[in-house]
Order: structure tokens, then C-alpha cells, then sequence
């Protein structure tokens, strides 16, 4: 099929390239000139593992390309919205500012039959609003939702083999004809017997924000679970693997420490609370705003095991920060837990050495104050205090015998409990979990 796609950032990118992958043509087009070049010679502009290589693949096939000019969408069957929707600065709400701009600028380009499949995250009731919007501009164009599930670090597999297809359309005649084509544009998945839901407007767009709400509500709940162990010399590792053994719980998301962040979970969990209070239901997910504030205490806490290592101030001592990114296999610091400490503590008066494996040029764009290394060595060298804020496998994996040598004062701080407290422990380190004794 002859696909487009609009938007070109993560989600985008990585669309459209799966989509060239599959056998499909695919034109991408974004706003960012600079996006385009990199994309345009096979570059993926942020990291994510196994895209380089679908992109280059996708580019050498002549199947996928990349353009700033939105005429070049004409033709194309499928035309994915795959733009971002960011809280709104001093609110909770998303602004669509970007998903109602892309809609607009399709409008003169669609053709009869084809279809606008949204991917974006928006709140429930967008997308009727976007299907009588294209219905008035009479061009014969339908719209389906068809919400994306990726997990940062796994976003291709996630695209290539979902574990679920989700199709929001219309009643009726137009509906049948939107399920048609996207069936066409999935048929791979399909074929392995991919579950696939068929469902409404509103329902597919609750089904994401729902889905996050979720895992968020389950990360806070085990973070909850850690400050009670906290106060009572439990040990919330021990007591997440024998609830999670439990197959109506599960133990998937149920890894306590210093909290979620990224640019879904902490800014839909928030929009979907304000969405939800416009339609007079705020009661509903009231409990959100305390999955927030669980969430935030968290690093908190992290900043706080620090200070109080030193006796109340850091004004001055040498702290080794190991992670920026949100989470492994990424470098997208928003919302960013672990560059929201390194923040923090240089705030305070430290002096921070900060570390990720490839979030460091982009935490060092938007916060330039804080002094970056790109070896862990350097960074634990002369360190008074040591935190662990992004569980990339080198940092797990660290040998606490011979980096107790590098640091001046042993003491460790695992901010998502992937180290061995026996084994640092038997090393001469002081060791602060969360949630663990």
C-alpha cells in the first residue's frame, strides 16, 4: 500500500520506517527541516535500538522517504497523524494544537475513500471531532483511531509484531471500508493471529489512556508499598515477587524505586484527569492525581537519602549520577526521574557528574549546568556519594570491588533496585535501596 505518515518524531519515525519494512511505501513528512535531513539520509535523529537499521533498509529499498512538503501525501491509502500532543504549559490537558494543524493541513490532499488513522494520544471525544471536520471538507477521506502501544526501547518489534491492534471507526458503510484498509496495512500481524479489537471512536481512545493510567497506577502502587517498608524493615522486592506470582497481579510493573517518567505516562495520566473532569467525572479517576503524587515523592525521596548522608547539606560534595534517560535503551529525557535528581542535587549545592550511555547531549541541551562524563569511571572517581538512576545494563552490572576503589566515600544509593545489596555491601559499600532494608 502507498502510506503516509505525519509526524516524524519518535512515534513517527519509527512508523514509518516498520511500515517500509513491512513492504509498504511510506512518505513521512514533519515540519523540522532538520528531522528530514537526518531521516532522509537513513539517520535516525534519537536513539532507539534496531530503527538505524530499518531505516537504511527502507531507504536503500526506495520504499521509504522523507519531506517537508505535505503535497507529497497525495495518492497514499492510509494517512497515519502520529504527532505529539504535550501537556499544555500550566495545565493538566493535552494540547492538540499539533494533531488539529496536521488535520488541517491534510484536507486539501485527501482523496475520496482514502483514510486518516490517528495514532496520536488524545483525549476521548478528539476523534469525532476530527471525522466531521473531514467530512465537511468533502472530500470523501474516512478516519479511524488506531492507538500505538510501543515500549521505548522495543518500539520496532513493538511495530512489526504488536501484541494487539486497536481500530476506532465509524458505523456502518465507512467503518467496514476504514477496518478494510487498515486490515490491508496490517496484514503481517494479522496473519499471525494478532488479537485485534474493532471498536468506536471513543472507546479506542480510552483504550490508551486507559492502558497507561494503568501501568502508572501500578508503578505507584509498589512505590506506595516501598514507603511503607520503609517505616518497617520490610522488604518491597521480596513482597513484589510473591504478589507477582499472583497471575491477577503479575509481576511486570511491579519493580519499585524512583518512579516513572518518559513522555506518556506522567503527561497522559494528567491529561486524561483533566479530560475527565471537563465531562463532569472527575471523581472517577481522582486517584491519578495521588498516582502523580506518589510518582514525584519518589525522587524526592532519592534527593533526600543524599542529603541526609551527609548530614543535611551537599553544598560542595562530589555526587556521581548514573542515568539520565527515563529508562534503558533510550535517551529521552522527559519527564525524566533520574535527570530530575541530577537537577536536584546540583540545585542544592553539589557537584554533580552525570552519566547516561546516550541521553548526555540531549540532558545537556536543556540543562547545561550540570558537568556530564561520558566514561563511568570519571564519573566515579573522587565520588562522595553515588546514585543509581537509570537501570542501563552497565551500571548494573558494575564490579562494587573495584569501583570502591575509585570513589572517596562508598556509598550507594540504587534508586531502581537492580544492584546486589549483599554483594556491594560485602564490598565495603554503605547501601540505600527503596523500599529495602
Amino acid at each position: 500500500m502507498r502510506v503516509s505518515v505525519i509526524g516524524c518524531g519518535y512515534l513517527g519515525a519509527v512508523h514509518a520506517a516498520a511500515m517500509a519494512e513491512l513492504g509498504h511505501e511510506v512518505v513521512g513528512v514533519d515540519v523540522d527541516p532538520n528531522k528530514i535531513a537526518m531521516l532522509s539520509l537513513g539517520k535516525a535523529p534519537f536513539f532507539e535500538p534496531g530503527l538505524p537499521e530499518i531505516l537504511a533498509t527502507g531507504m536503500a529499498s526506495g520504499r521509504l522517504s522523507f519531506t517537508s512538503d505535505i503535497s507529497q501525501v497525495r495518492g497514499a491509502q492510509i494517512h497515519f497523524v502520529a504527532v505529539g500532543t504535550p501537556q499544555k504549559k500550566g495545565e493538566n490537558a493535552a494540547d492538540l494544537t499539533y494533531v488539529n494543524a496536521a488535520i488541517e493541513a491534510l484536507l486539501p490532499h485527501l482523496g475520496d475513500g482514502e483514510l486518516v488513522a490517528g495514532k496520536s494520544t488524545v483525549p476521548v471525544g478528539t476523534a469525532q471531532r476530527l471525522a466531521g471536520r473531514i467530512a465537511d471538507a468533502g472530500s470523501g477521506a474516512m478516519l479511524a483511531w488506531n492507538p500505538e502501544f510501543l515500549r521505548e526501547g522495543f518500539a520496532v518489534q513493538d511495530t512489526i509484531s504488536p501484541d494487539r491492534l486497536v481500530y476506532g471507526v465509524a458505523l456502518g458503510e465507512s467503518g467496514a471500508a476504514a477496518k478494510a484498509l487498515l486490515d490491508e496495512v496490517y496484514a503481517t500481524a494479522l496473519s499471525k493471529d494478532t488479537p485485534l479489537v474493532v471498536t468506536d471512536y471513543a472507546t479506542a481512545e480510552l483504550v490508551k489512556v486507559s492502558a497507561n493510567a494503568f501501568l502508572a497506577t501500578k508503578i505507584s502502587f509498589i512505590n506506595a508499598m516501598a514507603e511503607i517498608a520503609e517505616s518497617t524493615g520490610a522488604d518491597v522486592t521480596q513482597l513484589a515477587d510473591a504478589i507477582g506470582f499472583d497471575a491477577r497481579i503479575g509481576r511486570r510493573f511491579l519493580n519499585a524505586g524512583v518512579g516513572f517518567g518518559g513522555g506518556c505516562l506522567p503527561k497522559d495520566i494528567r491529561a486524561f484527569t483533566a479530560r475527565a473532569e471537563e465531562l463532569g467525572r472527575g471523581e472517577s479517576v481522582a486517584f491519578l492525581k495521588e498516582v502523580d503524587s506518589i510518582n514525584l515523592r519518589r525522587r524526592q525521596k532519592v534527593v533526600d537519602l543524599v542529603v541526609e548522608s551527609f548530614g543535611g547539606s551537599v553544598f560542595g560534595k562530589r555526587v556521581a549520577v548514573l542515568g539520565l534517560a527515563f529508562k534503558p535503551d533510550s535517551d529521552d529525557i522527559r519527564d525524566s526521574p533520574a535527570l530530575d535528581v541530577a537537577v536536584q542535587l546540583k540545585g542544592l549545592g553539589a557537584e554533580v557528574l552525570a552519566i547516561d550511555p546516550e541521553a548526555n547531549s540531549n540532558a545537556a541541551r536543556t540543562h547545561p549546568q550540570l558537568n556530564y562524563v561520558s566514561d563511568v569511571d570519571d564519573a566515579l572517581t573522587g565520588a562522595e556519594a553515588v546514585v543509581v538512576v537509570t537501570e542501563w545494563k552497565q551500571f548494573r552490572e558494575l564490579d562494587p570491588v573495584r569501583v570502591a576503589g575509585l570513589v572517596s566515600r562508598p556509598f550507594v544509593i540504587d534508586g531502581r533496585n537492580c544492584l546486589d545489596p549483599v554483594a556491594w555491601r560485602a564490598a565495603g559499600w554503605t547501601y540505600k535501596g527503596l523500599g529495602r532494608p
